[in-house]
């Protein structure tokens, strides 16, 4: 097929072959919460020279090259930009009391990668094999890295000069660190390859794959793979992933909101390179006077955190914990699929003005929610451009990908 071919590609075929993956995880991943985990955005500057003229592949071609890819080593350059439309700059300082929700100051990778979900960062990167990576958040003047060296982790913020230490769990082979994430780094995907190899397990009948033509992303001739929901309903437009030509490597993600406007995740590298990294980039020793933390001393202070983030108003505080605690159903399949959580009491938001409610929080809610009525009742739908969430009144939640029209159905439906 032509590289703008509009075969589709099964969806059994597709999870089969990403499961078939060879390679390893090769870089550290970001962890972040909630919906900020899913969506997490890379923005690349494109080397473009015009489309590249390139031998003409199919979506199930395209997509085994990708699982076969086993490219370990690289080194290169990328940006990270997060459009939800949802201000999450500062929540957690202004709703959480006592400061911006960190674990002691520590320079804790689960802390400080929190801001990477909003915003737009540049980063480096580089990775040889399983056993070393490291990730650099690069500021004006300043830079926090992560890096995954063997049997350890370290993190370092040159801003507060405090320095993050952990041991990384051994894999079930014993002597590898492969199979598990360090300690403190757990979660979302890091590079366009993993962003692009979640997209394509999630792939099934509901999903039209196709190549959609090539692109040059930093300097590399790459295809266009095209992944669409065939439902209507979702908030996702599409997901766009570019391919290296040579290596199946992704170089590119694109994550666009059926509403149209800025991508909602973009993740891209603006320069890379495939050579193996000199050693020395893993290596690392603790600044003179840098205060050190280890990971075991922030586990010791977890209940106390635990009962911070209580602090949030109402069962959006709870959230974390709801599906453990609460019946959990999922409505519908593939793109148009909904969380419905159950709420232990039927607790909805608290009223405004308590003590649960504060002033700032129901502005925040305010501006984001829209109320709603239906034969479940009545509630308020809370939207970012990509994740909307009904809460209703006697404190049910449906959550999903969905239009708010979506929600209020799937609410009528279970009130039946």
């Amino acid at each position: 097929m032509a590289p703008n071919d509009s075969a589709e590609t099964p969806g059994e075929a597709t999870s089969t072959v990403v499961g078939r993956r060879k390679t390893a995880r090769y870089i550290v991943p970001v962890a972040v919460a909630g919906v900020a985990a899913a969506t997490i955005g890379l923005v690349p500057a494109l080397a473009s020279s015009g489309d590249p003229d390139l031998p003409k592949i199919s979506a199930q071609e395209l997509i085994e090259r990708i699982a076969a890819s086993d490219e370990e080593q690289l080194s290169g350059t990328f940006k990270i930009s997060t459009d939800l439309g949802l201000p999450l700059d500062g929540l957690a300082g202004s709703l959480v009391p006592g400061g911006e929700g960190k674990d002691g100051g520590a320079a804790a990778p689960q802390d400080k990668l929190m801001e990477l979900t909003s915003g737009t960062h540049t980063l480096r990167v580089a990775a040889d094999g399983p056993e070393r990576q490291k990730l650099s958040v690069l500021g004006d003047a300043s830079e926090y890295s992560v890096i995954h060296n063997q049997g350890e982790v370290w993190a370092y913020d040159s801003t507060s000069d405090e320095v993050y230490h952990a041991e990384a769990p051994e894999g079930r082979d014993g002597g590898k660190h492969a199979e598990k994430a360090p300690k403190g780094t757990e979660g979302a995907a890091a590079t366009p390859k993993d962003f692009a190899e979640k997209a394509l397990a999630a792939a099934g009948d509901t999903t039209s794959v196709t190549v959609d033509g090539t692109a040059q992303v930093a300097g590399r001739d790459a295809y266009q793979l095209l992944i669409k929901p065939k439902q209507s309903g979702s908030t996702i437009g599409s997901v766009r992933i570019a391919v290296d030509a040579e290596n199946g490597v992704p170089l590119k993600f694109t994550l666009s909101a059926a509403s149209g406007g800025k991508a909602v995740v973009d993740a891209g590298f603006t320069k890379v390179d495939f050579a193996k990294p000199a050693a020395s980039t893993f290596a690392f020793t603790p600044p003179k006077g840098a205060k050190v933390t280890e990971a075991d001393e922030l586990e010791t202070g977890k209940d106390e955190r635990g009962a911070a983030q209580k602090a949030l108003p109402g069962q959006l505080a709870e959230l974390d914990g709801l599906a453990g605690e609460a019946g959990f159903n999922v409505i519908g399949k593939g793109w148009t699929s909904i969380a419905e959580i159950k709420s232990p009491g039927g607790k909805g938001l608290p009223e405004a003005g308590s003590d649960d409610m504060p002033a700032e929080a129901q502005g925040f809610l305010d501006a984001l929610g829209d109320k709603v009525t239906g034969k479940f009742g009545s509630g308020t739908v809370f939207k970012t451009r990509l994740v909307n969430a009904l809460l209703t009144d006697d404190g049910s939640v449906y959550v999903g990908a969905v239009t708010k029209d979506a929600l209020v159905r799937a609410a009528d439906a279970a009130a039946k």
